[in-house]
């Protein structure tokens, strides 16, 4: 089985020129096409943490959320969110929260495709070094602990700048770091703060940076998209 992720910090859909516009958020999700997406900074960070990009728009495109949000207004938790292909079947939605000194979390979801179950794993790290080693070890510790050992994927911001680096060295070689390239800032990206990890259930076929007209201004990251295949056992 072959499955395409992509993560996204859409940066509460205000883009480059400082215009908030959802719809072409939605536009650059529509280019990448993936069937799975993490998104990071979905939700606004104050008050009711309403969702930035219109419940309505998600309900009538190709994905369907994983439902994680505690509050009516939100998609995600602490702007985590994630969607997936509207005919993949959904179990389960949960918020995870993660040590911190600031608002931190992921969002989790269980979802079963082409009789397969799977884990995936939205989040994003923070900006100190010792809080994403922490953070990394609760993630890791959560799939460790989860009484079902599923093909599992976290995507997101790691706010990490080497590729193998710091926080990076807490994933241990049962997990495979995929990164695709620089991502931030979006119009000449220098730092390669976005991945997406991957257990050693699967197999990297291709990485990248979706890097467009579109994707240049609508955020201030680009995406990153890895196609994998589920290797058989």
């Amino acid at each position: 089985m072959r499955l395409t992720f992509a993560s996204y910090n859409i940066h509460k859909a205000v883009g480059l020129d400082r215009k908030r516009d959802p719809e072409r958020i939605l536009s650059v999700l529509h280019e990448i096409d993936a069937d799975v997406i993490a998104l990071q900074e979905a939700d606004r960070r104050i008050g009711a943490r309403e969702s930035c990009l219109p419940r309505s728009e998600i309900d009538d495109s190709h994905w369907r959320l994983v439902e994680v949000a505690k509050r009516p207004r939100s998609i995600g938790w602490h702007g985590n969110a994630l969607l997936v292909r509207r005919h993949f079947e959904v179990h389960e939605g949960e918020a995870l929260d993660l040590p911190t000194l600031e608002p931190r979390g992921a969002a989790c979801g269980e979802i079963t495709v082409e009789g397969h179950r799977l884990r995936i794993i939205g989040t994003h790290l923070d900006l100190s070094g010792l809080r994403r080693r922490d953070q990394i070890r609760s993630l890791v510790g959560f799939v460790e602990k989860c009484s079902r050992n599923l093909p599992t994927v976290i995507m997101g911001d790691f706010n990490q700048w080497g590729r193998a680096t710091g926080a990076m060295r807490e994933f241990s070689d049962r997990w495979m770091v995929v990164t695709p390239g620089k991502s931030y800032p979006a119009r000449q990206p220098v730092a390669t703060l976005d991945r997406i990890v991957a257990s050693k259930h699967w197999g990297c076929v291709e990485a990248e940076v979706h890097h467009t007209g579109l994707s240049a201004v609508a955020s201030d990251h680009l995406p990153v998209v890895a196609t994998l295949d589920l290797i058989k056992k």
